[in-house]
């Protein structure tokens, strides 16, 4: 069928047929299908959808629509784990060298930070020297050798989706959860990998503001998995505020450093916990959560798992000895304290709020051209659950332009609500599917 005849068939709610999707995208991706067209194709699926079978065969044209990793000289069931994104996560950070030095091989592609969710790359790039513009048979050797390695998408691994984005971005259609899944799981699935576990983030400082949609989500990249063979599984894990007490590129890698020492905040080990529990039940590393947990523990305790991030720093072409001395790693020239201004309680943090504020001070981006600042953050003094006082400090900004620092402090405080009661916890983890 003409392209013509594609649109107009989702376009009126038809089926369409794998042959024809995959000559679809294939046409774009090589350029004979212009971007109006695909443009209109992009907002037909975005108001009609897309089945399972529909789905199953517009994920795998996007994914061979360049190169697919081979990553079978690596010994192992090969596992990755995806996250869409929130303030203050910096689970990779620590998840690659802890699940690494558990015998997990982790082939990580990530991205980086657009908006008010923090970016791996950017993150990483903290690190004094560390590259991850690697090229894919450097990628590989690390993969084998060290057993992680985190890189950028490059230019061979699904550029359909490169492209796809880029327009999805400029046409009112990012938010459609089949364009999302397939997006996801084309780079996921081109990584080279066996298994995967998605932590889809759920809350004010998530994309997926609602269960609901973050459990559609969950089951349609499942469903992307289970089609092209791969095992997959889904942790729905709360974002109703910032994960940990850091936002801010290398504040987050001191945390993640801190987390593998066993001295980090107890709901960011929590997430990274269960999520890289569930890659080595995936691995066959442990026959269940428990088994997990207990290497997972014995891994930071001996010391392991800090040992491999700085294996995986070195090789990398990082500075490891920032890793061993922290304050090597970017610092702001200056510190400013929000006050808390009444008593009560932390009630809510309105984590997009602290993300876009992040963004404003310099640690993310507005634009895909935007230069970060590594050094500037905030580290949240007070989470939601604590007590407060006047005059005790709320949040502390690490900045560098003067310029910025009202405004921001300004975000930062109305992203806090206070009351007289203390709320009730909220778990972690809200659900597990696979």
């Amino acid at each position: 069928m003409r392209p013509y005849e594609l649109i107009k068939a989702k376009r009126d709610g038809q089926k369409l047929q794998g042959p024809d999707i995959a000559a679809f995208i294939d046409g774009y991706t090589k350029g004979s299908v212009p971007d109006y067209q695909m443009s209109a194709m992009l907002m037909a699926v975005f108001f009609k959808g897309l089945d399972d079978a529909e789905l199953g065969a517009w994920a795998k044209a996007m994914l061979f629509s360049g190169e697919v990793l081979d990553l079978s000289d690596t010994p192992g069931v090969k596992v990755d784990k995806h996250s869409t994104g929130g303030v203050g996560d910096k689970v990779s950070l620590s998840l690659a060298p802890l699940a690494a030095a558990c015998g997990v091989p982790v082939p990580m592609i990530s991205g980086r930070g657009l908006g008010h969710t923090g970016g791996t790359l950017d993150k990483l790039e903290s690190i004094p020297g560390f590259k991850v513009d690697l090229p894919v048979s450097e990628y590989r050797r690390l993969v084998r050798e060290v057993g992680a390695c985190l890189i950028g998408q490059t230019a061979t691994l699904a550029p359909a989706d490169k492209k796809l984005y880029a327009l999805r971005d400029v046409t009112a259609t990012v938010d459609c959860i089949p364009l999302i899944a397939s997006s996801i799981m084309s780079k996921k699935l081109a990584e080279g990998i066996d298994a995967l576990v998605l932590d889809v983030k759920v809350g004010s400082g998530a994309f997926m503001k609602e269960v609901e949609d973050a459990r559609t989500l969950a089951r349609t990249m499942i469903s992307i998995g289970r089609e092209m063979g791969k095992k997959v599984v889904a942790l729905l894990t709360d974002m109703e505020q910032p994960l940990g007490r850091t936002v801010g590129n290398a504040l987050e890698v001191i945390e993640a450093v801190e987390m593998l020492r066993g001295n980090a905040p107890a709901d960011y080990t929590e997430v990274t916990l269960a999520l890289t529990a569930e890659m080595l039940v995936l691995a066959g590393r442990a026959k269940d959560a428990k088994e997990a947990r207990h290497a997972l523990f014995a891994a930071i305790k001996d010391g392991s798992a800090e040992k491999k991030l700085h294996e995986l720093v070195k090789a990398q072409g990082g500075d490891p000895s920032a890793i061993a001395d922290l304050t090597k790693l970017p610092r702001a020239k200056h510190t400013a304290v929000v006050a808390v201004s009444t008593s009560g309680f932390v009630q809510g943090i309105d984590s997009e709020a602290v993300g876009l504020a992040a963004m404003a001070l310099g640690a993310g981006r507005e634009r895909t051209d935007s230069v970060i600042d590594p050094a500037v953050g905030f580290v949240l003094e007070k989470k939601v659950g604590d007590a407060v006082a006047p005059g005790e400090p709320l949040v502390t900004v690490h900045y560098n332009d003067a310029a910025k620092l009202d405004a921001v402090k300004a975000r930062v405080a109305a992203a806090y609500r206070i009351g007289a009661e203390r709320p009730a916890p909220r778990p972690l983890v809200l659900e597990r599917l696979e």
